[in-house]
C-alpha cells in the first residue's frame, strides 16, 4: 500500500479549527483512528501520543487523532488529558470510510459497527508510508515515533 497518495481532506478539529491534509505539506502526518473518547484504551493511547508529542514535533511530524465523536466530546477529552494535538471529528465517517477503518466488532456479545484502532503515517508529499491496523495500545505510539524518525 506504499506509494499511495492520500486524497486531500478537511475535517472539523478541536480549538475551532479545520484540519486540512494539504495544509500540512512538507510535514509527515500521523493520523490515528480510535473508537471513542474517554474510554480506557483510547485514553491510554492518547496519553502515549501526548507523552511522546515533543519527539514527534522534533521529527517535524503532525499528530492528529480521529474518531466519530463530536467536537464537544473531543474538547472535553483533549482538555482532561491535556492533549497537545488536535482531535478530528468524523461524525459522517467520511475519513473512516476512506481509510476503511469501520469494522463489525463484538461488544458484550453484540455485533456493533465501530472504528478499528488504526494508525497511518502520511509523508510531507501526501503519500501513505505505513499503516498499522488492529492496533494494540501498549508501545504503539513509540513504534510510530520510531518509524517517523526514520522518514
Amino acid at each position: 500500500m506504499s506509494d499511495q497518495t492520500v486524497a486531500d481532506f478537511s475535517l472539523p478539529a478541536t480549538a475551532g479549527r479545520t484540519f486540512t491534509l494539504s495544509a500540512c505539506q512538507g510535514s509527515p502526518v500521523v493520523l490515528y483512528f480510535y473508537p471513542k473518547d474517554s474510554t480506557p484504551g483510547c485514553t491510554t493511547e492518547a496519553q502515549q501520543f501526548r507523552d511522546l508529542h515533543p519527539q514527534f514535533v522534533n521529527a517535524g511530524a503532525i499528530v492528529v487523532g480521529v474518531s466519530r465523536d463530536s467536537i464537544k466530546s473531543h474538547e472535553n477529552f483533549k482538555s482532561k488529558q491535556e492533549l497537545p494535538f488536535d482531535l478530528l471529528s468524523d461524525t459522517d465517517e467520511l475519513l473512516c470510510t476512506a481509510f476503511s477503518v469501520i469494522k463489525m466488532k463484538s461488544l458484550y456479545g453484540k455485533q456493533v459497527r465501530g472504528i478499528e484502532r488504526s494508525t497511518f503515517v502520511i509523508d510531507g508529499q501526501g503519500v501513505l508510508q505505513r499503516e498499522w491496523r488492529g492496533v494494540k495500545v501498549a508501545g504503539h505510539a513509540q513504534e510510530v515515533l520510531d518509524f517517523v524518525v526514520q522518514l
